[in-house]
């Protein structure tokens, strides 16, 4: 189906002649072209109308997932009748494969992946396979290794109703497809056998096929719901066409029994020139370690198709060379430009500042974990292999792209050779914010005054502090009750029964894969009066009932007060009518004048716009979308929610589950020794770089301290 945008609303402001810059670019082949559009200023339904009106499949790229989801919602309500999915990493808890030698210390790789992402993962690839009017939007994790789009396309079963085809072949073909059987209950990714039906729930849809057989003929296919068994409408089911079902892999990498083992030989080859090599400079328990380690990974496969780490051999699996890059999605997309004969795909690069540093940094950080690994003896050399894409390869597979920023850096403006096409004008006239300079003597208690005005009249809160500590003891306090009532007292506020506390909520880092985007919700939705940050207040952030954005120590230069972080902050206020923010400061650094001068600017050229046309800033009413994953246990309290599944390895016989730990049923003794294994386990997860493990593990100590 063609790209058709569903709006109640036309471009207006300057989103019309941004538009149009955009798409004369993209129709004369421009490589690359930069996006600089304010916040709030319809930036994404831009990019929707550039989409419709050139009709390209389109990779957004966001730089984390609580940005990608807003981004996916907003684009699936734009383009309903097409293909938009969903594509970021589906670890709710990953700890990565590592060895740390100054202990002579291994970690096995723990995982635990979120089923409905992973569903959405394979929806996005196999639109690619079968359609061209696809929108992907993606976390960085686009980069990172996937199988091949050639075998993945290869492995399609094609079932037509009529068709005669022997049964075992069909539990065959679903096998290498890697299909499980289930005997039980049918899940996602697995078949099972009623009678003379065979029931497929295919890994990337919602809804499973019946497929009735009689006499090795395919008797009917229906679409059915997996979980009650009742029949579906086969309309809204696009696998679905002509009485014929596509079944497309369960997993993004498959590979064929015959290719397989003549791959497992090759690895068996390298194995025994490593370990010589290995033996020849004096590592006998290297080359021992990997010897022994390898040959069980390849048993694994050879029985069960599959192993834990299996990803360290994919090279061997997609036929690459030693150093080749890995398949990723972008190849998927270069697949799908081909299949339909398009000259090209679109690339949109959001928040492109801090996307495309991110792009660039996560080769380094993956290769210094695998270079450890494989000097070690935990790991053939081409495990290096199995990574994310650097740079450059990034940069070649990408195609048309548009960088899209309301503080782009030189690079992009470089890369686009001075198309820069700006977008100042919000449509509905809203004006940058005002901002005020106050001291930081007094600053909280300042701060605790303005948010009760704000929660007075119903308007919410942002507040961004410089380290987590801090962000969760301002937490704690804007919750205490009492501590606040002392404070107002002390100020001569007037405090009766009808006075409305502050609801304050505070946006970990650490919060499992969507919950970011419930806590965003609720702060919308009047749960939460104040969120409080540290550098997760920035961008891509939809909140129009956010009236007050507060900054607590901006004259502190560095990273999280840099010019286009203050210009990216502030601009959260610039949502509402009434937007202001407050820098608390005691001097003006040169990064605060930057972000002034620069906000100034623009205000003055939206106030000279809303002049012209007579136009009255009005504030926007924006609905709160449906979530976009159901979870379970949304109600545990924060020390619960920071431990839930995360079990620590102490040893080969011993585990540690964190939420398991009650400190009221332990000794003082007792205590005082899983104190010990958890500092340890503590520097493990530092050095590993997991440092937001290694805060969960402090977190838990203190509580086993102070009780």
């Amino acid at each position: 189906m063609p790209f058709t945008l569903r709006a109640n609303y036309q471009p207006t402001g300057d989103q019309p002649q941004a538009i149009r810059q955009l798409v004369d670019g993209i129709k004369q082949h421009a490589e690359d072209q930069v996006l600089l559009g304010v916040t709030g200023s319809g930036k994404t339904f831009t990019i929707a109308n550039v989409i419709e009106q050139t009709q390209k499949p389109t990779l957004v790229i966001a730089h984390n997932k609580t940005l990608a989801a807003q981004l996916y919602q907003e684009l699936r309500d734009f383009f309903p009748d097409n293909a938009v999915s969903y594509f970021v990493s589906y670890y709710d808890y990953y700890q990565p494969e590592a060895y740390i030698p100054s202990s002579d210390t291994y970690i096995e790789k723990e995982a635990t992946i979120n089923e409905e992402i992973d569903k959405l993962r394979l929806a996005a690839t196999t639109h690619l396979m079968t359609r061209q009017d696809v929108v992907i939007v993606a976390s960085v994790s686009c980069i990172y290794s996937l199988g091949s789009p050639v075998d993945y396309n290869r492995f399609i079963l094609e079932l037509v109703e009529g068709e005669l085809i022997d049964r075992q072949s069909l539990l065959l073909q679903l096998h290498n497809l890697q299909y499980e059987r289930s005997e039980t209950d049918l899940v996602r990714g697995s078949y099972r056998l009623r009678g003379d039906a065979v029931q497929i729930w295919p890994a990337y849809q919602s809804t499973a096929y019946h497929i009735d057989t009689l006499t090795d003929r395919i008797v009917s296919i229906k679409d059915i719901d997996p979980i009650s068994g009742s029949i579906v409408e086969k309309e809204t089911n696009q696998f679905y066409r002509n009485k014929m079902a596509l079944i497309y892999p369960a997993k993004h990498y498959a590979v064929d029994t015959a290719s397989q083992k003549e791959q497992l030989q090759v690895i068996r080859q390298d194995l025994a020139q490593r370990v010589k090599e290995l033996q020849a400079t004096g590592k006998a328990v290297e080359a021992y370690r990997l010897e022994r380690k390898v040959n069980y990974d390849l048993e694994m496969i050879e029985q069960f198709g599959s192993v834990n780490g299996i990803e360290n051999y994919s090279r061997y699996f997609d036929g690459r060379n030693p150093g080749e890059a890995p398949y990723t999605l972008l190849d998927y997309f270069k697949f799908n430009q081909e299949k339909f004969g398009l000259d090209s795909f679109l690339t949109v690069i959001d928040e492109s500042h801090i996307s495309v540093p991110q792009i660039k940094g996560m080769y380094f950080g993956d290769r210094s974990r695998k270079e450890t690994l494989i000097n070690y003896g935990f790991r053939l050399p081409s495990a290096i292999d199995n990574r994310p894409l650097q740079l450059h390869e990034f940069l070649a597979r990408k195609q048309q792209t548009i960088y899209v920023s309301a503080t782009p850096n030189d690079w992009e403006v470089q890369r686009s050779q001075g198309r820069v096409v700006e977008q100042l004008i919000r449509p509905t006239g809203l004006l940058d914010p005002v901002i005020e300079m106050r001291p930081t003597g007094n600053q909280v208690e300042d701060l605790v005054l303005e948010i009760m005005k704000q929660k007075k009249i119903k308007q919410r809160v942002l507040v961004t502090t410089l380290t987590k500590k801090m962000a969760e003891a301002l937490s704690d306090y804007l919750n205490d009750q009492e501590k606040i009532t002392k404070l107002l007292r002390k100020n001569q506020v007037k405090i009766d029964e009808q006075t409305e506390f502050p609801q304050v909520a505070y946006l970990h880092s650490d919060v499992e894969t969507l919950d970011r985007s419930d806590i965003l919700d609720d702060l919308r939705a009047g749960k939460y009066d104040v969120l409080v940050g540290i550098n997760l207040l920035r961008e891509g952030l939809d909140l129009p009932e956010v009236s007050l954005v507060a900054i607590l120590d901006a004259d502190k230069e560095g990273f999280l007060r840099s010019a286009t972080a203050l210009i990216q902050t502030m601009g959260r206020a610039a949502r509402h009518v009434e937007g202001r923010v407050i820098l608390y400061a005691d001097k003006i650094t040169k990064s605060m004048q930057i972000a002034i001068d620069e906000t100034k600017r623009r205000r003055q050229t939206q106030e000279d716009y809303n002049r012209q046309h007579a136009i009255t800033p009005m504030g926007i009413n924006k609905p709160i979308r449906e979530k976009l994953l159901q979870r379970e246990d949304k109600d545990q309290d924060k020390d619960s929610a920071k431990t839930k599944n995360i079990l620590l390895k102490i040893s080969q016989k011993e585990q540690l589950n964190l939420s398991a730990i009650d400190p009221s049923e332990l000794t003082p003794g007792e205590k005082q020794a899983l104190i010990k294994k958890l500092r340890t386990q503590m520097k493990k997860a530092a050095n590993d770089l997991d440092f937001e493990l290694a805060t969960i593990i402090r977190d838990k100590v203190k509580e086993l301290e102070n009780t």
